[in-house]
């Protein structure tokens, strides 16, 4: 198949994206980019068989300088707690062979992190896109908001995917990740004060007339509780670094920090819960609330 480039207004052209790494999110805007006619490449290198599953329809490379040689453009989707540290492997990657691909960081992170990591890509001679995104894995059906910012925002614009709805908000790297801090903090806080109101209600068996109340005013995000508790469970071990992220974001605005450091707190509770053994594509069928809540108790 012959790939048309997508040509940035400076002439360069994107044909092969690099996915550094395949999980849940990056295998799934990897194979969204990839339909819409761009090669994409990953390893898979020391990744768990549930990362290998998830990637085994895209292009996989022994290891990420491979990635990085072959890809014109780098997306780096992991834990925000290591964010900095894929920063470090991408440009070491690129000076051992050589390579200068723009890299798009779209990790849930603060501005000022992505700061640090301008700090250590552009040493390496790699153009930084900063991004976040809002929603769930792409998919027919549903929406996926990318927000970018940075000089070259453009070259991820203009990478089309079904499910994936992108935009550049700015020409300044950071804000992209000021977006998302703003947004995770009302999606996730909600999903914390969820969890630890449903917990406390089922424990004084006032859960009935809890839901109750609650639907009045929220309606069907109280109906597919056992779904979203069980999902933030899954993912509840990435999500502390997020939530210490979001804290760092308004202490820097002048807010206070606490309300997030907190909400790390609950998350870290959250991991080490027997529902957290669940992987998100079993979470995703949860739909027995009182079940759900039962499992949070220590993981064996």
């Amino acid at each position: 198949m012959t790939i048309d480039p997508i040509v940035d207004t400076d002439g360069v052209t994107t044909t092969t994206i690099g996915i550094y790494s395949p999980g849940a999110m990056g295998s799934a805007l990897g194979r969204a980019w990839r339909d819409e006619g761009c090669d994409v490449v990953t390893t898979v290198a020391g990744r768990s068989e549930r990362t290998r599953s998830l990637a085994e329809n895209l292009t996989t490379l022994p290891d990420l300088e491979a990635v990085v040689a072959a890809a014109d453009l780098v997306v780096s989707i992991g834990p925000p707690a290591e964010a900095v540290a894929m920063s470090r492997e991408i440009a070491a990657a690129c000076v051992a062979t050589g390579s200068q691909p723009r890299v798009a960081d779209l990790n849930a992170i603060s501005p000022a992190t992505v700061a640090r990591i301008a700090a250590v890509l552009v040493p390496a001679g790699c153009e930084l896109i900063d991004g976040s995104i809002s929603g769930g894995p792409p998919r027919p059906g549903s929406t996926t908001h990318l927000y970018l910012s940075g000089p070259s925002a453009d070259t991820v614009v203009r990478l089309r995917g079904v499910g994936l709805a992108s935009k550049k908000v700015g020409d300044r790297i950071g804000t992209a990740s000021a977006v998302k801090m703003s947004t995770a903090a009302v999606y996730k806080g909600f999903t914390a004060l969820i969890v630890q109101a449903l917990r406390t209600a089922y424990a004084n068996d006032v859960l009935d007339i809890v839901l109750a109340d609650l639907s009045e005013e929220f309606g069907q995000l109280i109906e597919d509780a056992a779904t979203r508790i069980a999902m933030a469970a899954s993912k509840a071990s990435r999500y502390v670094g997020e939530m210490h992220q979001i804290a760092d974001t308004q202490e820097a605005a002048g807010a206070r920090p606490e309300l997030y450091d907190a909400m790390a707190v609950v998350y870290e509770s959250l991991a080490a819960t027997d529902l957290a053994t669940l992987t998100p594509e079993a979470a995703a069928d949860s739909a027995d609330l009182p079940a759900a809540l039962d499992r949070l108790v220590p993981a064996r």
